[in-house]
């Protein structure tokens, strides 16, 4: 589990497809003095599983799950990529919770400066958008932002200085992908509430 507080970016060394699956290698300036082979690390909001390190890199193997779900598919030698360690007992959770489970990939519609934040429009999957209110929260490449406004399919966010600065938005274009996430206490509700109505349908049927 993760919080959307990126620690620091990475850069991609390499992408190795093997079959349908991949290996990723990253070098990053992240200490992974307390990272164990087997260890979680969101890689853009991606959970990832260490299979190896060694100075200030270290290699995940990609599923062909989630490459066909984020942007890891078309990643590419030189990009740059956020990295969050998995969350600890007693750690702050800054953020919201994340669990590094990709929805879908979104697209950046738009990017417009206000005073010296910029607002960036997503478009995203249609049917994500029921999982988003405004004011709520939503992991973008593994970054936990609030929502100011929602649309069908879109959404709306601002991004200050700081976190333009130490996370990969402060590099992205209009028409970049983005990996999205939406709120699992979302998702869950939903999955309660029609169990609830199955229930009670099921019940008057007899």
């Amino acid at each position: 589990m993760f919080t959307g507080i990126v620690a620091a970016m990475g850069t991609v060394r390499r992408l190795i497809r093997r079959g349908e699956d991949a290996i990723l290698e990253v070098d990053t300036s992240l200490d992974l003095g307390d990272v164990r082979i087997g260890d979680s690390i969101a890689v853009s909001g991606a959970c990832l599983t260490v299979t190896a390190k060694g100075g200030d890199a270290f290699t995940t193997d990609v599923s062909a799950e989630t490459l066909s779900r984020t942007t890891l598919k078309i990643i590419r030698t030189g990009d740059r990529v956020n990295l969050e360690l998995a969350l600890r007992v007693g750690d702050r959770l800054g953020g919201h919770i994340v669990l590094g489970h990709v929805d879908g990939v979104g697209k950046i519609l738009e990017k417009t400066p206000r005073s010296r934040s910029v607002v960036f429009g997503f478009e995203i999957d249609p049917g994500l958008d029921r999982y988003i209110v405004a004011k709520g929260s939503i992991a973008v490449d593994g970054i936990s932002l609030t929502v100011n406004r929602c649309e069908k399919n879109r959404f709306y966010v601002n991004i200050i200085p700081h976190t333009a600065a130490g996370t990969t938005l402060g590099f992205k274009a209009v028409s970049d992908s983005v990996n999205i996430e939406t709120d699992i206490l979302a998702r869950h509700l939903e999955k309660l509430i029609f169990a609830g109505k199955e229930t009670e349908n099921a019940g008057a049927g007899k």
